[in-house]
């Protein structure tokens, strides 16, 4: 199991763009359309089951939510953050 990072670590290693909401980080990814929303989301989740770490993702038009949290450390954990840097290296 991984370890919880502290307020100090998850502070310092938080990626931009990507805040804090209690035992999760999440950040809005945000497109020109519904399609180019859906081609994120499918390529997110093949980066999740890579890393066999599975966010919530919720699709709207032009707009992936995405919450990250490792349910059995209870918390967040470098897992959240290397996966959030995955996800942001595929958005720009």
């Amino acid at each position: 199991m991984a370890d919880l990072l502290s307020d100090d670590e998850i502070e310092q290693r938080l990626p931009e763009g990507w805040n804090r909401e209690g035992d999760e980080i999440v950040r809005a990814f945000e497109f020109d359309g519904y399609l180019d929303a859906s081609g994120f989301l499918g390529a997110a989740a093949g980066l999740a089951e890579d890393a066999w770490h599975h966010p919530e993702m919720t699709i709207t038009w032009g707009e992936v939510e995405v919450r990250l949290t490792t349910h059995d450390a209870g918390g967040i954990t470098q897992k959240d953050i290397d996966l959030a840097e995955r996800f942001d290296g595929i958005y720009d």
